[in-house]
């Protein structure tokens, strides 16, 4: 199997995140509007910002660590289709219900599929 390596970028947080006075910023990413904004006009110093030239090529893009493409996966049918597909792992859809889960474990299990959420046992 061979890893994915994509490209590495700073964290992208909000001004004056880990200052003194700021102990309330939590550490997230918030575009910035303000008129005054030196990190809005990417003065040196304030942080990174996003950015197109942080994006990751095609390749490897939406890949995870171990390189494998994710699969949102809603029933049998779906899941069956992965069994004979090179780098690819099933992701169990958010609407899923836990008895269906288990049910496409199973099922998952017995074709020696690999599952990225598995079902709680």
């Amino acid at each position: 199997m061979i890893m994915t390596i994509k490209k590495e970028h700073p964290k992208f947080l909000v001004p004056n995140y880990g200052a003194k006075s700021r102990k309330g910023v939590k550490e997230r990413w918030r575009a910035q509007r303000g008129i005054d904004s030196k990190k809005r006009i990417k003065r040196s110093g304030y942080g990174a910002s996003p950015s197109i030239g942080y994006k990751n090529s095609s390749d490897v893009r939406f890949a995870r660590p171990d390189g494998n493409w994710p699969v949102v996966v809603h029933n049998e049918k779906e899941l069956l289709a992965l069994s004979n597909v090179q780098n690819r792992i099933a992701v169990f859809a958010h609407s899923l219900s836990i008895r269906k889960r288990t049910i496409l474990q199973k099922v998952a299990d017995a074709n020696k599929i690999k599952v990225a959420n598995r079902a709680r046992k």
